[in-house]
C-alpha cells in the first residue's frame, strides 16, 4: 500500500485540477469569444493605421491568457495556425481548444505512467510514450483533418464561384460588388472566407492585405494564384473581368486533372486487398482440385475417401 501511496495522490491532485478546467472548458459562454475577438480586431486596426502587415495570431484574453502559460508559445501559434485553417468555428474557440490541449497532456502523461507503473518493462514503457503521445497530440490531428476537410470542400467550390464572379463583373458590377454577391447567394466555406475577407476590407484594412490574408488562411495552391492574378490586375489596370475567365477555365482543367489523377490511383490501392483477400481464394478454387488430383497419382490412390 505503501508503495501505491504516491501515484494514486499524484492522480487525485492532477484529476482534481483537470476537472475545474474541463467543466470549464464544456461551458464558456460565447461572451468570451466575443471579447477574444474585439481584443484581436482592435489589435489589427491598431497595426494598419500603423502601416504594420496584416497578424492574424493568436491573442490569448482572460482564461485564455492564464492556460495559455503552461502550452508553450510555439505550440499555441501551431494550434491558431490550424484553428484558423479550421474555419475558427464558433463553438470551439482557442481558449477550449487551449483547455483540452492541456488536459490531453495530462491524460497522456497518466495513462503513460499507468501502463508502465501495471508491468514495468521496456515494451510497457514504449507503449506508454505512444499512447500519451496520441492524447497529447489529439486537438492537433482533429484540427488538421478537420482543415484538410475544409480545403477540399473550398476546391471543389472554387472553379464555380470563379464563374459565377465573372458573370457578374461582367454584367457591371466591381469585384468587390462581385465578390459580396456571390458570398450572399451561395453557402460553405469558401462564401464564409469571402464575407470574412470583405468584413476586414470594411473595417479598413487594405485589399491587398485582406486578400493575402484569405490566401493565407485556406492555403490553397489554386486560391494562391487566383489573389496574386487579381492583386496584379488591380495593380497593372488588367481587366478583371478576363482575368476571371482566365482563371476559372484553369480551375477547371485543374480540377478535372485532379479528378483523373485520383482515379488512377484506385487501381494501386485495390491491388493490396485483392492480393490479400481475393487471390488465395480465388488458388484455392482453382488449384486446389488439381493438386489433390496430382497428390492422388503420386501416392497411388491413397489420398481421398
Amino acid at each position: 500500500m505503501t508503495g501505491l501511496a504516491a501515484p494514486v495522490l499524484w492522480s487525485t491532485l492532477l484529476i482534481a485540477v483537470a476537472l475545474p478546467l474541463l467543466v470549464w472548458a464544456a461551458f464558456t459562454r460565447a461572451t468570451m469569444t466575443r471579447k477574444t475577438m474585439l481584443v484581436n480586431l482592435n489589435r489589427q486596426l491598431d497595426q494598419h493605421r500603423a502601416g504594420a502587415a496584416l497578424d492574424d495570431a493568436y491573442t490569448p484574453s482572460g482564461e485564455g491568457a492564464l492556460v495559455s502559460k503552461f502550452i508553450p508559445r510555439p505550440l499555441v501559434r501551431n494550434l491558431d495556425r490550424l484553428h484558423a485553417r479550421s474555419g475558427r468555428p464558433a463553438r470551439w474557440p482557442m481558449e477550449r481548444i487551449l483547455v483540452l490541449k492541456v488536459l490531453g497532456t495530462v491524460a497522456g502523461v497518466l495513462l503513460a505512467y499507468f501502463l508502465w507503473q501495471s508491468a514495468p518493462s521496456a515494451g510497457r514503457l514504449l507503449l506508454g510514450l505512444v499512447v500519451g503521445t496520441f492524447v497529447a497530440f489529439l486537438p492537433e490531428m482533429l484540427l488538421l483533418s478537420n482543415a484538410n476537410r475544409r480545403r477540399e470542400r473550398i476546391a471543389l467550390k472554387l472553379p464555380d464561384t470563379m464563374d459565377q464572379l465573372s458573370i457578374a463583373v461582367e454584367a457591371g458590377l466591381g469585384f468587390e460588388g462581385a465578390l459580396r454577391h456571390v458570398a450572399g447567394n451561395t453557402t460553405g466555406p469558401l462564401a464564409d472566407e469571402i464575407v470574412r475577407t470583405l468584413q476586414d476590407i470594411q473595417v479598413g484594412v487594405p485589399r491587398r492585405t485582406a486578400y493575402q490574408a484569405l490566401s493565407d488562411r485556406v492555403e490553397l495552391p489554386a486560391l494562391r494564384r487566383f489573389i496574386r492574378a487579381i492583386i496584379q490586375a488591380e495593380q497593372h489596370g488588367i481587366s478583371i473581368a478576363r482575368v476571371l475567365q482566365i482563371q476559372a477555365t484553369e480551375m477547371r482543367v485543374i480540377r478535372r486533372l485532379t479528378a483523373e489523377e485520383k482515379a488512377m490511383r484506385i487501381p494501386v490501392l485495390v491491388a493490396f486487398p485483392m492480393f490479400l483477400c481475393i487471390f488465395p481464394a480465388l488458388l484455392v478454387v482453382v488449384l486446389g482440385p488439381a493438386i489433390i488430383n496430382i497428390i492422388d497419382a503420386f501416392t497411388g490412390g491413397l489420398v481421398g475417401p
